[in-house]
């Protein structure tokens, strides 16, 4: 019989609880949902709160199927809230907007990534941070991808700007930075800017095209993901990986201190006690008035 269930009043069928998702560690879908409802729900849903959602979806684990679908599914239910969002050259199209906890598990059911843009849904392509995703090219690893952080941090700072660290929950780490409303035409040409000047002062390291050829050895500075149709992996979600890996804040003291990869991988069992020890260390981007401006260049 498939399992129904109350969440904050709404009936939800929950199927396939026994299925093992991650064979790796013999993860199932069912503690996939204990991991989105009792661990990440409280912070998973600050980030994701008025941000349209697209779902990566791996229905058979990570080895098996995985497509990605910005269109509410079929069957979505009538109280899941959407949100128009326009297209060039489209008619404007409806997303899934994650408010509450019983829409976080219907989605967690459909066992998807989370991602979502860096605007709100309020207001289309005007973002309120900012993300370089730092992506390494084997041999480098997220050891490399922290030196080149912790450049970045130093010269987001000399703008006037913060910048709040989450691994990519894959090989990389992410650099969010909260920001004044900004177009995402201006916010993805500065985030240009810093990945051309962080390959300029740190050539040996960082390459900031992403042409294959040029990545071995290099971290990659992708600043592509603050175009307005770019989504980035929401923090908390898991990862369609061998393991059911976090996208995790992690503190800058953890980014310095890194000397092995394995340092920075964490994964859903990880998190109660990371949350109960740090507290959501992404909760700034959420606070009002938090952003600052991106500095005007002559």
């Amino acid at each position: 019989m498939t399992p129904i269930t109350e969440v904050e009043g709404r009936r939800l069928t929950l199927s396939n609880l026994d299925k093992v998702l991650y064979p790796a560690t013999g993860t199932t879908k069912g503690e996939v949902l204990h991991y989105y409802a009792a661990t990440a729900a409280e912070a998973l849903l600050a980030h994701l709160r008025d941000r349209p959602v697209s779902f990566l979806r791996y229905p058979d684990g990570p080895d098996g199927q995985r497509f990605f679908t910005k269109n509410p599914p079929p069957g979505t239910p009538s109280w899941v809230r959407t949100a128009p969002v326009p297209h060039k050259e489209k008619e404007p199209a409806s997303q899934v907007v994650v408010q509450d906890l019983a829409s976080l598990i219907w989605a967690a059911n459909l066992v998807v990534e989370f991602h979502t843009p860096q605007w709100l849904s309020g207001a289309p392509g005007v973002a309120d941070r900012m993300v370089l995703d730092l992506d390494p090219g084997a041999p480098a690893t997220v050891v490399e991808c922290c030196r080149v952080a912790l450049w970045l941090r130093e010269r987001l700072a000399a703008d006037g700007l913060e910048a709040y660290g989450k691994t990519s929950g894959s090989k990389g780490l992410h650099l969010l930075v909260p920001l004044e409303p900004t177009a995402s035409e201006r916010v993805s040409a500065y985030a240009k800017e810093l990945a051309v000047e962080a390959e300029r002062e740190l050539g040996d390291l960082v390459v900031h095209r992403m042409k294959r050829a040029l990545r071995p050895g290099k971290v990659f500075v992708d600043f592509s993901q603050n175009a307005a149709a770019k989504t980035t992996a929401t923090p908390y979600t898991l990862r369609a990986r061998d393991e059911p890996s976090v996208s995790a804040p992690v503190t800058w003291a953890e980014i310095e201190e890194c000397g092995d990869p394995g340092e920075l991988v964490f994964l859903a069992g990880d998190m109660a006690e990371r949350l109960a020890r740090y507290g959501d260390l992404l909760g700034p981007l959420n606070e009002p008035d938090r952003g600052r401006p991106i500095p005007d260049r002559p």
